[in-house]
């Protein structure tokens, strides 16, 4: 029994061992089988890739072989056209050569011709040297009996003659210079009717008058209220000339302020400050805790009132409107003067005279009123840019957009620049028309004993003047010369030079003339 069982293990043993011989045998087949086809595989990768390589080779190798055949043409194109190119600068230098050639040939030619014309001309200097020497013998002889006939010597006879025609250019000049001093000398009489008729049917029509309030400078405040502006160690003081832009300066009894600056604008700005203060002393409290915001209100306030004004202007007038900075500056006109003039008021004024002058000449009314109404807005600026207000006011309307013909009469109505319209001899009439008006401007006292002095003195420091006297208020200067120191062509001449400079030394409004008067004197005793 015992051998039995040993005898079925001993086999199943041994059927393990054949199983397991076999699973080794086929494990080992199978390895050999997936290395073989992995061995494949690596290969033919191998050759695609070889393949591959060999065909980009190719295409690379075709590729340069064509740039190669490519560039040999163009090279070869190249020195065809390099070889056309050098035939052509053959064949031009050939052809410059034979020009240099016949050139040299022709100045060859031309220079003998030149040496035959040098002898020639040598031999009549030589012949003609005898004959000048027979000719000034002859012109000497000739002047001596000229000279003797005419009883003077030729040097007091060219003398003579050159103060003739010095005299002859004196009077032409003092022709012209008379016919520029007083342009309608040449002008036609119905033309110079017309003008006139025109200048008065324009101040005819226009009726509006206006009744201006002076603006002081000087304030008479009294004591008590300049203390209250000055005190708490001047912090309401500053903060009133840090808004306005002006000095507030304080008089010696301490009873008045003056507003120092050119700035129209700044002095409202203070006097309506001081103003409030006047009216509301229970205010300087509320002054003194903020100055400076409370001073800022009135200056922000007048800042409307002006743009207001701006806009006013162009509605009286029905002009359309123009740049928010033109009308700002045309409002603040209003606190500019010209010889107690309100600018705002004259630029209106004008405005409307202009306005009807050009619809009597069946020119646009409206453009006229627009030209005028800008013509001062350059006096608005005059106390921050240095210049003509005529010229500033030109430069701020060109950048601001305005038409050339606007800002031509805006320029031109003071002969800062030449007029290039009729809108532009308009606007200077109209201009000078509201300023000569009878009341629209007038001088302080003191500023006119000064003028008449100063005229007096300008006529007198010429020579020959005898003397001088300012007439008509000062628009009128006359001079009084010597007979026999001044001639008639000098008394013109001396009328120019003095109204050159009047117009040069002295600031007046309107113009002012000058007449100079020759008087000859014949006395005779009877007895």
């Amino acid at each position: 029994m015992f051998i039995a069982v040993l005898a079925g293990l001993v086999a199943t043993i041994a059927a393990a061992l054949v199983v397991r011989g076999q699973a080794r045998r086929a494990a080992t087949a199978a390895q050999a089988a997936a290395r073989a086809r992995a061995q494949r595989e690596a290969a033919a990768e191998a050759e695609a890739t070889r393949l591959a390589a060999l065909a980009e080779h190719q295409a690379a190798m075709t590729a340069v072989r064509q740039d190669v055949v490519a560039a040999r043409r163009e090279q070869q194109q190249r020195l065809v056209d390099t070889g056309r190119r050098l035939d052509g600068r053959a064949e031009k230098v050939a052809a410059a050569e034979r020009n240099l050639a016949r050139r040299v040939g022709e100045l060859e030619a031309r220079a003998e011709a030149i040496d035959t014309e040098h002898r020639e001309l040598d031999g009549r200097r030589d012949r003609s040297a005898g004959l000048d020497d027979d000719t000034r013998r002859r012109l000497a002889e000739a002047m001596s009996q000229l000279e003797a006939r005419a009883g003077a010597s030729r040097a007091s006879l060219v003398d003579a003659l050159g103060r003739a025609w010095l005299d002859d250019a004196r009077a032409a000049a003092a022709a012209r210079v008379r016919a520029m001093a007083d342009p309608s000398a040449g002008s036609d009489p119905a033309v110079d009717r017309q003008a006139r008729r025109l200048l008065e049917i324009s101040a005819a029509r226009y009726q509006n008058h206006f009744l201006t309030e002076r603006n002081a400078s000087f304030l008479r405040l009294g004591g008590q209220v300049v203390s209250l502006i000055t005190g708490e160690e001047g912090r309401l003081h500053r903060a009133i000339e840090a808004a306005a832009g002006v000095a507030l300066l304080v008089s010696d009894d301490g009873e008045a302020i003056r507003l120092d600056g050119l700035d129209g604008v700044g002095k409202e700005v203070a006097r309506r400050a001081i103003g409030k203060l006047v009216k509301r002393p229970d205010t300087v409290a509320e002054a003194r805790a903020d100055a400076e915001a409370w001073a800022l209100r009135f200056r922000s306030t007048l800042e409307q009132e002006i743009r207001a004004l701006g806009k006013k202007a162009f509605s009286v007038l029905g002009v359309s409107k123009a740049h928010p900075e033109i009308v700002e500056l045309v409002g603040a006109l209003n606190y500019r003067t010209s010889y107690t003039q309100n600018q705002w008021l004259h630029a209106v004024e004008s405005s409307f005279l202009c306005g009807m002058m050009a619809a009597e000449l069946g020119l646009d009314e409206k453009l006229a009123r627009r030209a005028t109404l800008m013509h001062d807005i350059g006096k608005a600026l005059t106390h921050k840019i240095e210049g003509s207000h005529a010229v500033i006011g030109a430069d701020i309307a060109r950048r601001l957009g305005e038409a050339e013909v606007v800002a031509n009469a805006i320029g031109s109505h003071h002969a800062d620049e030449p007029p290039s319209s009729a809108y532009a001899y308009l606007v200077a009439a109209a201009d000078a028309m509201s300023g000569a008006r009878p009341g629209a401007r007038r001088e302080q006292d003191s500023g006119f004993s000064t003028k008449v002095e100063d005229l007096e003195r300008i006529g007198r420091s010429r020579r020959g003047v005898d003397r001088a006297h300012a007439v008509h208020g000062g628009r009128e200067l006359r001079v009084y010369v010597r007979e026999r120191e001044v001639d008639d062509h000098g008394v013109i001449e001396l009328s120019t030079d003095i109204a050159a400079q009047i117009a040069e030394e002295m600031t007046f409004p309107g113009q002012i003339k000058v007449t100079v008067i020759r008087a000859f004197e014949a006395v005779s005793t009877a007895s």
